[in-house]
């Protein structure tokens, strides 16, 4: 062999091995995604729908990408204070906002000073699905249909405590008393969960609710499931009716859930993510566990989020505006 063709084939064979060399630390490389643990904050407190819906993903994601998920729990002014801090992150994508309706659509609609933008502080990631909410009373309430719990509120002015533990809750029940002229007291809490004691003692009587924090009292008889604001009935609760069904139509809101990241993260990261949890809300084991949460599992891509977020923010302003609900 002449002593080209041998530096040819020194050639060569340097590079198959600087190929494998590159293949074998792919993962490793400057610049893959991702490179340490990824926090996923969520707006509410430990146990609620939002935290389920965020463990249920993180565990297959973590998996997915060969980096721990932790859950970052920063409850606070229905999703404000967590908006917040995702927005004050590297937008490097080791930090994932699970969002929800409340800071994404209620807090913008409801207050004239916020501080983020919605549609400029956040990147769109993949929508997540939509909570399930019923209208429950306590059996105190004479009532075990819609229009008997209208006609017992409507007799009965001032006398009824409504509970809250979001801005959904707060809104659909507004919507509701518009509607059917009704004079409830509110008494708000920070969450469902802290809401619950009260309600099983009788405290407050009516609130709008996701079963998960729900459905053991439903089943043990201590409180009693109306309505679902869902377009159809619930495997969890098949007996309950939809609004529509009830004679009441439709309310404007949906209670939703997606996943963000902080503005101006890497198309490539974000693309990754939005592929990975698309494939999770895919799976049977996930979306079984979803529906015991009474959530509906949902995902799209970037730009329909994005789209969505704006569109669900219109509609908002527009349902607050029908119940009367003024700005502050």
């Amino acid at each position: 062999m002449n002593t080209a063709k041998l530096t040819q084939v020194v050639a060569m064979m340097l590079l198959n091995l600087m190929l494998l060399s590159f293949a074998d630390g792919a993962d490793a490389a400057p610049g893959a995604y991702p490179q340490k643990s990824i926090i996923m904050i969520v707006p509410f407190p430990p146990g609620g729908s939002a935290d389920i819906v965020a463990r249920v993903i993180a565990k297959p994601l973590a998996e997915m990408l060969g980096q721990s998920v932790v859950i970052e729990n920063k409850p606070g002014a229905d999703g404000a204070v967590a908006a917040e801090a995702a927005t004050r992150a590297d937008a490097d994508g080791h930090t994932l906002f699970m969002a929800t309706y409340g800071a994404m659509s209620a807090v913008p609609a409801l207050h004239k000073h916020v501080s983020y933008d919605v549609s400029s502080d956040f990147t769109p990631i993949t929508t997540t699905g939509r909570f399930a909410f019923f209208l429950f009373v306590h059996p105190g309430v004479p009532a075990k249909t819609l229009a008997e719990f209208i006609k017992y509120a409507q007799a009965h002015p001032g006398k009824l405590n409504y509970g809250t533990g979001n801005a959904g809750s707060i809104l659909a029940m507004a919507e509701l008393a518009s509607v059917a002229k009704l004079d409830l007291l509110h008494v708000p809490y920070k969450g469902e969960v802290p809401a619950m004691s009260d309600f099983i003692t009788g405290r407050i009587q009516v609130m709008f609710a996701t079963p998960s924090n729900a459905l053991n009292w439903v089943q043990e008889g201590k409180l009693r499931a109306l309505v679902t604001l869902l377009d159809k009935r619930s495997p969890l609760l098949p007996e309950v009716p939809t609004m529509t069904e009830a004679g009441m139509g439709e309310l404007a809101i949906v209670p939703w859930a997606g996943l963000f990241g902080p503005s101006k993260m890497a198309r490539p990261v974000t693309d990754s993510l939005s592929k990975a949890v698309n494939t999770i809300l895919l799976r049977e084991d996930v979306r079984a566990e979803f529906a015991r949460q009474g959530f509906e599992a949902a995902g799209s891509t970037p730009e329909q989020l994005g789209a969505y977020v704006k569109d669900q923010l219109k509609v908002w302003r527009g349902a607050i505006k029908t119940a009367g609900i003024i700005p502050e």
